[in-house]
């Protein structure tokens, strides 16, 4: 009896050994990953910001705002933005006026953080670079010298700055239908250079905001992705 169990066992276990690369085959042949053939170019897309006309309406500075965009391969999106930046503000306090409306742009490229890259839905992290040159005008309507009795203006116009700085950004989109899509972003904006003249730091910066080291801002864009 023993040796009818012991015939068995090796019986059984030299089948096992001789199964043992057709299983690992098999195994292999079920992991294969398949091959992503999606195009390398996607398509383009162009949007319009409505956070910025939504600011001039209530305040007293915004901008105009669209992009153009490159889709590769559902994952990278270089862009280009372009804006005319406004302001007409007045100060309560010192009645001095600032006025200008000028062009801005900026250039970066978009990374789609989703694990399925081509979902209609896209979670973006992105950088900018961005430039203005503008010009805007002060006035006010004059000091009285406290000697004289004069009245001194105060004042310029065409008064000419420049402006780099850098954007990061998070932000997300959706296809809605067909063509159609839906995105905002959240940035974070970082002065890199910047040119003022004898008149000083001027109140606002076409496409960064108040002028400062540091902002924040946002967009809210409508997207035809074709």
């Amino acid at each position: 009896m023993l040796q009818k169990n012991t015939y068995k066992f090796f019986l059984s276990l030299t089948i096992s050994i001789l199964m043992l690369p057709q299983t690992a085959f098999a195994q292999r042949k079920n992991i294969v990953v398949e091959q992503d053939t999606v195009p390398f170019f996607r398509g383009i897309a162009v949007s319009a910001d409505l956070v910025g006309p939504g600011m001039l309406l209530l305040g007293d500075y915004g901008q105009y705002e669209g992009a153009l965009r490159i889709n590769l391969r559902d994952r990278y999106f270089p862009i280009i933005e372009i804006g005319i930046g406004k302001a007409d503000h007045k100060n309560d306090l010192t009645n001095i006026r600032y006025k200008t409306s000028a062009p801005y742009g900026r250039i970066g490229v978009d990374f789609n953080l989703m694990k399925n890259k081509h979902d209609d839905y896209r979670l973006y992290g992105g950088v900018r670079y961005a430039y203005t040159s503008w010009k805007y005008d002060v006035e006010h309507p004059g000091v009285v010298d406290p000697v004289w009795g004069d009245v001194v203006e105060y004042g310029g116009k065409d008064i000419k700055c420049n402006y780099h700085w850098a954007e990061l950004l998070i932000g997300v989109d959706a296809k809605i239908w067909g063509p159609i899509r839906l995105g905002w972003s959240a940035r974070y904006k970082s002065r890199i250079k910047h040119k003022n003249d004898e008149f000083g730091k001027a109140w606002y910066v076409p496409g960064y905001g108040k002028n400062g080291s540091k902002r924040l801002g946002g967009t809210f864009n409508v997207i035809l992705e074709f």
